[in-house]
């Protein structure tokens, strides 16, 4: 166990790996596990955490998960919007996700 964020990162785009071919089931602990690492390593309040929630959140969805990833994704969208700023890329992106996935209701 790490506490470096560039394992926090690895295991993210690993898990991003494995969800674009399909394998749910290996992604999920990935995400989850990036997540604790980012979160211990720059804080909860950290863009990068934000991503991570945001990435959960959308494999949540994917697989049937709906009513865990909308807290994560209004979460994700706190934390940007407190770090960067309401225009930011990522911001908007998250912002993006949060309303697609509320027009899914």
């Amino acid at each position: 166990e790490t506490d470096d964020p560039r394992h926090g990162s690895a295991l993210n785009n690993l898990a991003l790996s494995y969800v674009t071919t399909g394998r749910y089931d290996e992604a999920g602990p990935l995400y989850r596990e990036a997540l604790q690492v980012t979160g211990r390593a720059q804080g909860k309040q950290h863009p990068d955490y934000a991503v991570r929630l945001n990435n959960l959140a959308g494999l949540l969805q994917a697989t049937g998960r709906r009513a865990e990833a909308g807290p994560l994704l209004e979460q994700a969208l706190q934390v940007v919007e407190a770090a960067l700023g309401a225009e930011h890329p990522h911001t908007v992106a998250v912002r993006g996700n949060l309303e697609v996935f509320r027009a899914g209701e």
